[in-house]
């Protein structure tokens, strides 16, 4: 139940931020290996995409990927809430007298993050590739076309093999590491400084929407570049394609670095945050109210 709870939790969410995450893909592969002097930006800010999208490929593309999108939030966050709530209530994530302790709840959440990462990664292959595809005045990146969920991962599989489903998952492990670890962390935390304060003691709801908005900005800023890394390497395809741009993950962040600057490191870091933050919040929050109703339930 646990898995399951933490399931809903992400595929929930997951409906509310999806034109966010189609965004972030589009800005994150503009100007790809090219200085910042070098291209046009073919999106020049998060409310111009949002124009540009709905007029070029109708508003419905503002949705892109939402069925791998739902599949990424149950599979990712089913094992990654799933599994540190057991520790969490097993106590693995306390010290001797109790309290939270920052260094076992960093290593459970880096631990969930990395596993969930690995179940979810053939969904983060194809959501991204969905998302970017687009209309040719408006495309960046290497455009793939599927007729859909099933049809995109046969697609993958006949021309590419399992290996395909698992492209950028080191970054995607590296990713979800750091992110698992600053989400977890400090909404754990968060909410113990929040209660000894006295604030929100009388509202479950508003205690976890408090210290889920505050982790938020924690995690944009600790996973963009890694983000920026595995959506390149999931979009860049097999060697049929063309030429394979990135080894690796850290080639991959070497290259962006050399020919994009820090700022390619960081690029959609707005709307990373504005998918982010309300998933954050979404999922945490629905995940700590299921959670409470079960154990409810449980007693009673």
């Amino acid at each position: 139940m646990d898995f399951v709870i933490g399931g809903l939790a992400g595929a929930g969410a997951t409906i509310f931020t999806n034109p966010m995450d189609v965004v972030k893909t589009r800005f994150q592969l503009q100007g790809e290996l090219r200085a910042r002097n070098e291209h046009t930006p073919r999106y020049r800010g998060i409310f111009h995409a949002l124009y540009v999208i709905a007029r070029n490929d109708g508003v419905l593309a503002l949705q892109k990927g939402l069925a791998p999108a739902m599949l990424l939030g149950f599979t990712m966050n089913s094992v990654r809430l799933g599994m540190y709530h057991i520790a969490e209530v097993q106590g693995m994530t306390k010290s001797k007298n109790g309290d939270i302790s920052i260094n076992k709840t960093i290593f459970w959440s880096s631990m969930s993050g990395v596993l969930s990462g690995v179940a979810a990664n053939p969904a983060s292959v194809l959501k991204t590739r969905i998302q970017a595809a687009a209309h040719p005045s408006i495309a960046v990146g290497r455009q793939y076309r599927y007729n859909g969920m099933a049809d995109g991962f046969i697609t993958i599989y006949k021309n590419e093999g399992i290996r395909g489903f698992f492209a950028g998952v080191n970054a995607t492990c590296a990713r979800l590491a750091v992110g698992s670890a600053a989400q977890l962390t400090t909404f754990s935390t968060a909410k113990e400084v929040l209660h000894s304060y006295g604030i929100c003691q009388r509202s479950p709801l508003g205690l976890a929407f408090s210290a889920s908005a505050l982790s938020g900005v924690m995690v944009a800023i600790a996973i963009c570049p890694f983000d920026v890394t595995a959506v390149r390497l999931y979009n860049q395809g097999p060697a049929s394609k063309g030429e394979v741009l990135y080894k690796g993950v850290f080639d991959c962040l070497r290259k962006i670095y050399i020919t994009e600057g820090f700022h390619g490191l960081y690029k959609g870091l707005g709307p990373l945050y504005l998918r982010i933050a309300p998933h954050t919040t979404l999922s945490l929050v629905i995940w700590d109210m299921l959670n409470n109703l079960f154990d409810k339930n449980k007693k009673s």
